[in-house]
């Protein structure tokens, strides 16, 4: 009797893996887009940042990324089972807090008259040219930053990995989104190690014997500064791409809208969608940074009145 039960709980756990499997192979692929922009985003958070301390820098982002989804994944559990359309509205602030960043990285590269200067990049700028100057105060602040966006595309990618768990029980639910947390944080956080370090391994394979191998190392040497400025580019275009599609889908008749626009391009469909949700996202992230411009213009102004 007793040996029977134990059959029956082994089929049962069985089972339930077999189902967690498949349903954590359905959230992987349809977070994949998502995954793409995290990589780029998170790649481009190291640049800057001295050879020596990429890879701590990595680790400490890696780590908050984790707290991030140690908060992320009974919260969302707990909302969606309360009240789930509080899970829209926060990803909708996550979304204007993304065009906003990414807005204002855009307007600094191109209309650095336009803002205010950037403080924190002047005194890297400054540190990073001084090697007496102990970078890992500079480097706090860059890993706040880090770990703040990392707080956003890690809650959609748990929202969208929500939604393929949406028939499964609270133990299901619980396993998945638990496995795709851990995997991912490891996966990206180990790509972006990688890509950092290129340049790296390309300089040991440039001292290695063998004409072939110093060849290899030569190209991924000369190719390591061209890769991440590519990222930072893809990174701050991700912003707008992930923001503007959370603010698009989140507001109805903009859904509507993009869908009609896309829909006339045939072929082209995902591709219109993609750059009317970048479109999108740059214009309210740029209204966001000169609302806000504006207002620090005013306090200002304001502040030598009040002594």
């Amino acid at each position: 009797m007793a040996g029977a039960s134990l059959l029956t709980l082994l089929d049962d756990i069985s089972v339930i893996l077999d189902d967690v499997s498949v349903m954590t192979k359905i959230a992987a692929k349809k977070t994949a887009g998502v995954l793409g922009d995290d990589l780029a985003l998170n790649a481009e958070q190291v640049t800057g940042v001295k050879a020596n301390r990429e890879l701590p820098v990595v680790w400490a982002v890696a780590k908050g990324s984790l707290l991030n989804k140690l908060i992320l994944v009974p919260a969302a559990i707990l909302i969606s089972a309360i009240y789930p359309p509080l899970i829209t509205f926060l990803l909708m602030c996550g979304g204007l807090f993304l065009v906003y960043e990414g807005a204002e990285k855009v307007i600094h590269r191109f209309w650095p008259h336009a803002l205010p200067d950037d403080e924190e990049q002047n005194a890297r700028r400054q540190a990073n040219a001084d090697e007496t100057v102990d970078l890992v105060a500079f480097e706090k602040e860059k890993i706040k930053g880090a770990v703040r966006t990392d707080f956003i595309l890690s809650a959609e990618i748990i929202v969208i990995a929500l939604g393929a768990t949406a028939t499964a029980t609270l133990l299901q639910r619980s396993l998945v989104l638990s496995i795709l947390a851990v995997g991912i944080t490891i996966g990206i956080y180990g790509l972006v190690a990688g890509i950092v370090k290129i340049d790296d391994l390309g300089l040991h394979m440039m001292q290695k014997d063998g004409e072939f191998t110093q060849k290899v190392g030569k190209v991924l040497f000369t190719s390591a500064p061209k890769l991440m400025k590519f990222l930072s580019i893809a990174g701050t275009l991700a912003m707008f791409l992930v923001g503007g599609g959370i603010l698009v889908h989140g507001i109805n008749f903009l859904h509507h809208e993009v869908e009609d626009i896309a829909h006339l391009t045939g072929v082209f469909e995902s591709f219109t969608t993609a750059l009317l949700n970048g479109v999108i996202g740059f214009i309210i992230g740029a209204a966001i940074v000169a609302l806000f411009t504006v207002i620090n213009k005013i306090r200002h102004k304001d502040e030598p009145s009040a002594h």
